[in-house]
Formats: structure tokens, C-alpha cells, sequence
């Protein structure tokens, strides 16, 4: 029977302005990724957020981005690396003490938006994020795509890496994930992002969007927060998943 993780980005509101339905994610979820001030969320949305995970059982990660209110973490930032060491340091820190806060604590850490899509690729910048993760706490696991360069660089510095594939975002052949910008990059129907997953799952394939099969690692299962009908589609993958014989389980 295999485990597998299910996660999504929450707290992804600011002020008054709120993103996604957070407390039926995390009725759904086994692990969130809350976010961290820098590409969303405000201290007194992300204590709320901790405190429902807390309650729930819910493994709460800090999900790192570069300093992009405006653009939602979207955007690639050309920063030193020593910056944005000391950014993703602020970040997992706060989250820390909202979490602790809340009666629960950070468990993992997973990069958000342009700096999780930079790393696959970009070794400097996943130094950067694997050095601040390690100078935090060397226990915390990260959470990221198989084969990326952040991967080597946690590696490297003794972290656990876990592999994590995404339910809603198509693939190009190469494994990485199809910009935002391309039509087709996010997948909308639920029963077909259900069985996309079911497969992902049992076979270690996924279908990229030039129609290949291509390998991808997965130990959890991304489900986004913030897309249509998200809560849908985020329960009917739990529901496929359970009919095929997973276990819903956090990986840490």
C-alpha cells in the first residue's frame, strides 16, 4: 500500500484580501505550506492558519520566497546569495515562532513560486535556500522537485530531500514544470487531475504536455490553494488516492 503526502500553499491572504479557503484545505491535507510574509500572508492570518493546522494534525511548513508582495513570489529575483540566505533565515524563524505560537512548529521547508522553479536549475540560488535551511535547523526536511540543483545542494549539506510532484501543473518533457504563462499549464478538472495523480502515484510516470511519459519522483502530492475549485480538486485526489489503496500520511 503506498503513503503518500498531500500539501498545499495556505495562508496565502494579506489583510483584508484573502486567497483560497484555507480551513477546508486543511481538511483535506496532511501537510501545509504556510506562507511566510514575503510573497503573502500577515502575522495575524498565518497564527490563525498555524492554530487550525495545529488543531487538525496538520504538518506546517515555512514556505520561503524572495521579498515579492506585489508579484505574488512569481517573479525570478536576481539576488546575492548571502541576501537571500539571510531572507529565507527571517522567513523560517518567524513561521517558527507563529507556529510554536499555536501550539505546533515548523517541520519542513519548501520554497514558493519563481525561487522553487529558479532552483531546479539555478545552483547558487540552491545553495542559498539548502545553506539557510541548514543554519536553521539541519533536521528540517525540504520539500522540492526530484534531480533539481537544490536537491544536490541539501544533499550536500546533509538534508532530507523529498521529492514532491504537483496535481494541477502539466510537465514538459524535460520534468520541469510548464510556465504559468503557456496555455495548458494548470489542469482544472477534477476527475482528471484525480487519476493524473492516482498514476503519478502507482507508477512513478506522468504524461508531459507534448503527450511523452516521463518519470517523476514523488513522496507528496502539491495540491494548490489558490487555483479554481481548488477544494474540489483537492478532495477528489484524496478520494481517488484512498479508492486505490493510499494511505494519506505526512512525511514527517
Amino acid at each position: 500500500m503506498p503513503v503518500i503526502d498531500l500539501n498545499a500553499d495556505l495562508g496565502e491572504g494579506f489583510g483584508v484580501w484573502r486567497l483560497g479557503d484555507d480551513d477546508a484545505m486543511l481538511g483535506i491535507v496532511s501537510s501545509a505550506n504556510v506562507a511566510c510574509g514575503f510573497h503573502a500572508g500577515d502575522p495575524a492570518g498565518l497564527l490563525q492558519v498555524c492554530r487550525s493546522a495545529a488543531e487538525r494534525g496538520v504538518r506546517i511548513g515555512a514556505q520561503v520566497s524572495y521579498r515579492d508582495l506585489a508579484g505574488f513570489g512569481r517573479r525570478f529575483i536576481d539576488v546575492a546569495a548571502e541576501d537571500l540566505v539571510a531572507d529565507l533565515v527571517y522567513q523560517i524563524g518567524a513561521l517558527q515562532a507563529i507556529a510554536r505560537a499555536a501550539g505546533s512548529s515548523v517541520s519542513y521547508v519548501k520554497p514558493h513560486g519563481a525561487l522553487y522553479n529558479t532552483i531546479v536549475d539555478h545552483a547558487e540560488q540552491g545553495a542559498a535556500v539548502a545553506e539557510a535551511v541548514r543554519m536553521v535547523d539541519a533536521k528540517l526536511p525540504v520539500l522540492g522537485m526530484a534531480g533539481s540543483a537544490f536537491f544536490d545542494e541539501a544533499s550536500r549539506r546533509g538534508l532530507r530531500t523529498v521529492a514532491e510532484a504537483f496535481a494541477d501543473r502539466a510537465y514538459d518533457p524535460t520534468g520541469r514544470l510548464v510556465s504559468r504563462r503557456e496555455p495548458g499549464a494548470v489542469l482544472h478538472d477534477p476527475a482528471t487531475v484525480a487519476q493524473r495523480v492516482v498514476t503519478m502515484v502507482t507508477t512513478g510516470q506522468v504524461t508531459a504536455i507534448d503527450g511523452t511519459q516521463i518519470s517523476v519522483g514523488v513522496e507528496s502530492v502539491c495540491v494548490h490553494g489558490d487555483s479554481p475549485g481548488a477544494v474540489q480538486i483537492a478532495a477528489a485526489v484524496r478520494d481517488h488516492l484512498k479508492t486505490a489503496g493510499a494511505e494519506i500520511r505526512a512525511f514527517c
